[in-house]
């Protein structure tokens, strides 16, 4: 194809979205009106499957399906960067020497620790409720353990987290939620639908399949950050590493 065929090409594509794009504003609801088809939609679909939070009745009810897509994508993103980072043959890695840490910063760390991984973990599983959810709580969860290399050191991160079994979790959650998804299909229903009980509104157990994806999204987060984070640490050890060979050489 041609420079110029490639660029006519280009272009009927261009008008072709603009076109669509233009038609689609065109039945756009009001700016600042009281007409929301849309939102309307969502907050009687989430009170009749006794969501509390609209927002996570739409990401792991009414659209369950795009947020496996989104979930996949983070776990597609952790196996790429554990196969692109792993350690090759030619790679020493140099224990890290200890760093003194000043003393308010050590405590105020071990202090906000706990709390910060608890409050992850409550943001996961009240996302059927409240703001929040699995993503957001995860990534909350999976900081929360960083402190410990910011007030301690880094030796002691690795201590406390068996990067082994944050891969295995990882994979465990994204398995879950497909595997969620699959009981639609053993019911006779749509994959992804939400077919359990649908228990009490505003509780821990109400929103049938919302809490269990919810979670399932939270473990998945919380181990993808963890292993990315790990990798990347690595990662700069290694090189440090190597500079501090090539300097003494």
């Amino acid at each position: 194809m041609t420079r110029r065929a490639r660029l006519w090409v280009l272009a009927v594509g261009l008008l072709a979205t603009a076109a669509l794009y233009a038609a689609a504003c065109t039945e756009l609801p009001g700016f600042g009106g009281s007409w929301h088809p849309y939102g309307d939609r969502a907050v009687r679909a989430a009170l009749q499957q006794r969501t509390a939070n609209t927002v996570s009745s739409v990401n792991f009810d009414l659209r369950a399906f795009d947020t496996l897509g989104e979930e996949s994508v983070l776990f597609a993103s952790v196996l790429g960067t554990v196969v692109l980072l792993r350690q090759t043959r030619d790679e020493k890695r140099v224990a890290p020497e200890p760093v003194r840490v000043p003393a308010a910063l050590r405590r105020y760390g071990r202090l906000v620790l706990p709390v910060t991984l608890l409050i992850g973990l409550y943001v996961i599983a009240h996302g059927q409720l409240s703001p929040g959810g699995g993503f957001q709580g995860g990534v909350v969860a999976a900081t929360s353990l960083h402190l410990l290399y910011i007030a301690v050191d880094y030796p002691a991160l690795e201590r406390f987290r068996p990067l082994g079994l944050y891969e295995l979790a990882d994979g465990a959650g994204e398995a879950a939620y497909v595997l969620l998804g699959a009981a639609g299909l053993m019911t006779g229903s749509a994959y992804l639908a939400n077919v359990l009980p649908l228990g009490t509104f505003n509780t821990l157990s109400s929103g049938g399949t919302v809490p269990l994806l919810n979670a399932a999204v939270g473990i998945e987060v919380t181990s993808a950050v963890v292993v990315l984070l790990a990798h990347f640490l690595t990662q700069a050890l290694e090189i440090e590493g190597e500079r501090e060979e090539g300097s003494t050489a």
